[in-house]
């Protein structure tokens, strides 16, 4: 059994399956990793489950048969951590890289230590964590040859750029550098620190070094760092560095690979005068995220956003619009496309003449009061009803609708009103904590014509994998 752990999590979705499956917590999964095995008592119900799924399953041992993939047991990580304040977001990867079957190993260095304690990293991992060159007893088990040679994958997470700079230069001084010069392994690093330092061309030089060798470097993205400053140097997601480390891991093909995606992000401006506009809450966040998870998946992306106040994706093609009318000309300027991905958050509505010039209030003859203008509206174009009834139409043309009410109901039918072919649904409400415009978390409804799935609620990069591996999947089908 001992050896299955991994793989049945990975047959089952991961852990956070099996916590349900079973009704335990995330405590739970990890001591069954740590021990090597399940409770006699959830047995017969992992069993179950793995032959519904259509695996064929040694009753004794639930030792799985006749799988076409690499057996996930068989995938390691060397989990490097790094110490930086993003030394935190290691223990997600972590856990993420588990929910794909990965066996993980923890190697900290001496000043990740100050930001976290190897006892979360064992605890998550369910294996014994490594930080000293000279442990006797660690190297009477294994030896730090043999620790840099039983993996697949080096995954350094955060690299800062102390730990970059000594990697560049072939330093060996503790367990983490030493590994790194010994490995004969894919070598993974997710650079985390000031915009100052990642701009500065001692570490761009190095980081072109470690490039030269082969190592991937992944990120860093640009935005509000821990310093308070704003800048390229930011580490990415922990969604983006599982995402890549699994493209790693399994190199095969990709079924994006060189396909097009359009994505509409952000929300519509739509001007009554020089100074004021009609628009909406929309932050451009899941929209950006699903075009950054697109192009990390090997597509080609355009993406077609309004006013957001965010970066760039890194490999994407953005073409910046403000109205609904120029978004749409926008779009159909990048066809022809494999899929349109329709997230951005378009004004319904328009003001027939908007006016050059700010409108200055006009007194009505009663001291302190005012005449409003007359608006006079009309509707904008349905940028997602005609793509899906476009002569040159995307193979998949998915929509969002954001819903205040009848959530379900009212995205089935927008789903056949805009002839889509898929909808992704999610409840918004400003009078809210939880509200989806802004935030960094998403849940949704996933539907297409015979199928409906709910995707709970989760960081919008980890939906944006989400439904991009759901993307992968039509491709493959």
């Amino acid at each position: 059994m001992q050896n299955n752990i991994s793989s049945i999590i990975n047959a089952l979705g991961g852990r956070d399956a099996v916590q349900d499956l079973l009704g335990v917590g995330a405590s739970a999964i990890s001591n069954y990793l740590s021990r090597g095995a399940f409770p006699t008592r959830a047995q017969p119900i992992l069993l179950a489950a793995l032959q519904a799924r259509g695996y064929q399953v040694d009753p004794q041992d639930l030792t799985i048969h006749g799988t076409a993939d690499t057996p996930a047991s068989e995938m390691r990580v060397l989990l490097i951590i790094g110490g930086g304040i993003a030394a935190y977001k290691a223990l997600e990867v972590a856990r993420r890289l588990q929910d794909h079957g990965v066996s993980v190993t923890g190697v900290m260095t001496e000043s990740a230590q100050q930001f976290i304690t190897p006892l979360s990293v064992s605890a998550l991992t369910g294996n014994h964590v490594y930080s000293d060159l000279f442990s006797l007893t660690d190297e009477a088990n294994m030896g730090h040859i043999q620790l840099a040679r039983e993996t697949d994958l080096v995954l350094v997470v955060p690299a800062t750029a102390n730990l970059m700079a000594r990697m560049a230069h072939g330093m060996a001084d503790d367990l983490a550098t030493t590994i790194m010069l010994a490995t004969t392994a894919t070598v993974a690093i997710a650079p985390a620190m000031n915009p100052a330092m990642w701009a500065h061309p001692a570490t761009q030089a190095n980081a072109d070094l470690l490039r030269q060798r082969g190592a991937h470097i992944m990120g860093p993205a640009t935005g509000d760092t821990a310093c308070g400053e704003e800048g390229a140097g930011r580490m990415i997601e922990p969604g983006q560095i599982v995402a890549s480390a699994m493209d790693l891991l399994r190199p095969g093909p990709r079924p994006l690979a060189g396909r097009h995606i359009m994505v509409t992000s952000g929300p519509t401006i739509e001007p009554i005068d020089s100074v004021r506009f009609i628009a909406n809450h929309s932050s451009g966040k899941q929209g950006h995220a699903i075009a950054r998870a697109a192009a990390a998946r090997g597509a080609k992306v355009t993406l077609v956003s309004g006013p957001v106040a965010l970066p760039d994706p890194e490999g994407v093609t953005v073409v910046p619009v403000t109205t609904a009318r120029e978004m749409l000309v926008a779009c159909e300027a990048a066809l022809p496309a494999d899929v349109a991905i329709c997230a951005a958050a378009v004004a319904d509505w328009r003001v027939i003449n908007p006016v050059g010039r700010k409108l200055k209030k006009e007194a009505n003859g009663t001291a302190g009061t005012s005449t409003p203008p007359p608006l006079e509206l009309t509707e904008n174009p349905d940028i997602l009803a005609s793509l899906a009834q476009h002569e040159n139409r995307p193979k998949l043309v998915i929509g969002f609708a954001a819903e205040t009410e009848n959530l379900a109901d009212n995205a089935r039918n927008k789903r056949t009103r805009k002839q889509c072919d898929w909808i992704i649904a999610n409840h918004v409400d400003t009078t809210s904590d939880s509200n989806v415009f802004g935030s960094e978390r998403n849940a949704a409804l996933w539907l297409s014509e015979d199928a409906e799935e709910s995707w709970p609620e989760m960081p919008k990069q980890e939906l944006a994998m989400q439904l991009i591996t759901k993307l992968e999947e039509e491709f493959t089908s």
